[in-house]
């Protein structure tokens, strides 16, 4: 019992120094493992991982049991995790990777050979490490808690790039025209349409309705050049009031390249207190200014607060009142489950390089709603004369079986596919394919399911630590109803406490994203997170607090 008395939380009230942050409250976190695990491993009981999904899909709270803060709790859900295989496709930092600051042909959780590695580096780096402490506390898995801002490198990215690499140096500008076997990938000229096609049940879109190409911000101008198209009377974009800035950059360029005051046609929704827009100040919103509006443009998760909008609610009044509906999907493809056609949308953008985890700056993914991509042609099949929705066109936008006649009459595609401009890089369209053939091997709705139980789990373990204090260490800004998030959980922590926390969790092998002033960005994804890493995530920055 004396020992168990020195690891009882001192004061809440006391505010640990930066160097206590990394001084003999942390050196005890393992310890602390162990013993709170015994305390608990005869009284755990085992709760049922299907029965609360269930439970939070039919909208009820989350309630787990008193011995939830306990390894084998958090060990006991992970048993039941019908998709925990998934992890092994990912490679996850370690705690020796992450302070890794010079190549050296090495991969965290494996040994490369030369072949594989940085100009043979690999097979140095396994002969010099040899015998030198394998398995030791610097080669365990960190906790990548930041699949918000990039997700991790799915292990088939290096077999795609590497067969895009082959096929180009075997047969050159042929790879665009040739399927080569035993290779994961399409011929080039196909590979857009190929990740379209593995992409359905990621947006709930059909194959044609989706398009990879450019970039996010790229992709917003592209279709706000087709979808805003401002007149006398409807000129207004509505918007959130804290969107992300490229966001925010790409609508006010858009209304001043119109010729038109970002003053007099920003609409910006403000929250009724704190962080969180209800749909009912959206609707409002909605009506106040449905006369003038010519695009509603809205985030269907909110970068800073996590919070999930209420797309195909929102959608159909904005509709209902003629404005157009867009929506930047940057937080939620990936990670939310989405019904984009039968929600009505009109158009949407996504990036790939958060949940969908194609890696920094991959090509980004678009939809258009398929009564927006038709071509239609006079005279019964003329190509000279296509009607099509105005655009800014570009030659791979055309129809692939009249591309090369070089022809200066544009025939769209049909389809998003006809939106696209320049021909798309190989390279990150291999990543891309790669990264998606991962969601392939699931449903977003198995993914949706695991990941209302460990936000909710994370979400518990929190309100504990808060419990635990005078004054509380932080407020969760994000919602608290599962079906109005995603994996993330946003904390605002009290005024000063960012920074020490954050290098804490760092030094303990932590990634999760700070946002300045104050909050933390929490997000534990469902393809490569366990419940086990958010228990431990939890006793890290407990130690971190000084309790």
């Amino acid at each position: 019992m004396p020992l168990l008395s020195r690891l009882l939380p001192p004061p809440a009230s006391r505010v640990l120094s930066r160097r206590a942050l990394f001084s003999s409250n942390l050196t005890i976190i393992a310890p602390v493992y162990s013993i709170v695990n015994s305390i608990h491993s005869n009284n755990t009981r085992k709760m049922s991982l299907k029965a609360f999904v269930e439970r939070l899909r039919s909208g009820a709270p989350p309630e787990f049991p008193q011995d939830a803060n306990s390894l084998q709790f958090a060990q006991s859900l992970d048993s039941q995790d019908s998709i925990r295989h998934l992890r092994d496709e990912f490679i996850l930092p370690t705690k020796a990777s992450l302070k890794k600051r010079a190549l050296d042909g090495t991969i965290p959780g494996q040994v490369n050979s030369g072949t594989n590695g940085v100009n043979g580096a690999g097979a140095r780096a396994a002969d010099a490490g040899a015998g030198a402490g394998a398995g030791s506390g610097d080669d365990e898995q960190g906790i990548y808690f930041v699949g918000n801002s990039l997700g991790a490198q799915p292990k088939a990215v290096r077999e795609y790039v590497h067969a895009q690499l082959e096929t180009w140096a075997s047969v050159g500008v042929n790879g665009h025209f040739t399927d080569m076997a035993a290779s994961p990938l399409v011929q080039w000229q196909d590979m857009a349409e190929d990740c379209a096609n593995k992409s359905a049940d990621l947006v709930g879109a059909s194959p044609s309705e989706i398009v990879y190409m450019g970039t996010l911000t790229v992709n917003l101008h592209m279709l706000m050049a087709s979808f805003y198209r401002p007149d006398d009377r409807r000129h207004k974009v509505i918007l959130e009031w804290k969107p992300f800035p490229s966001d925010h950059y790409a609508i006010e360029s858009q209304i001043v390249w119109h010729g038109r005051d970002p003053a007099q046609s920003m609409v910006k929704i403000e929250p009724d207190q704190g962080y969180v827009i209800s749909t009912e100040k959206v609707l409002a919103t909605i009506d106040a200014h449905a006369d003038s509006t010519a695009l509603l443009l809205l985030p269907g998760i909110q970068y800073y607060s996590g919070q999930f909008f209420d797309i195909p609610r929102i959608t159909a009044y904005a509709k209902e009142r003629g404005i157009v509906v867009g929506w930047d999907l940057a937080h939620a493809a990936g990670n939310v489950e989405l019904k984009l056609h039968d929600w009505d949308v009109d158009f949407a953008c996504w990036c790939t390089y958060k949940y969908i985890n194609a890696g920094p700056g991959a090509t980004a993914g678009a939809f258009v709603h398929e009564r927006h991509g038709k071509v239609e042609h006079s005279g019964g099949g003329d190509a000279e004369a296509p009607t099509y929705r105005p655009r800014l066109a570009g030659w791979y936008g055309g129809d692939k079986r009249v591309r090369f006649n070089m022809a200066n009459t544009f025939v769209p595609t049909p389809g998003a596919a006809g939106f696209q401009a320049s021909n798309p890089s190989a390279l990150d369209l291999a990543a891309v394919s790669a990264a998606l053939s991962v969601f392939n091997k699931t449903s977003m709705r198995e993914l949706r399911s695991k990941a209302l139980v460990l936000t909710a789990y994370a979400e518990h373990l929190l309100d504990q630590i808060n419990a635990e204090a005078d004054t509380p260490f932080f407020t969760i800004i994000t919602p608290r109803d599962p079906a109005r998030r995603g994996t993330q959980l946003s904390i605002l922590l009290r005024e000063g406490l960012l920074d020490g926390i954050a290098q804490a969790l760092e030094h303990n092998g932590v990634m999760c994203d700070k946002r300045k002033p104050d909050v933390l960005r929490v997000a534990p994804v469902p393809l490569y997170s366990r419940f086990e890493d958010v228990w431990r995530f939890m006793q890290i920055l407990r130690g971190a607090l000084g309790l």
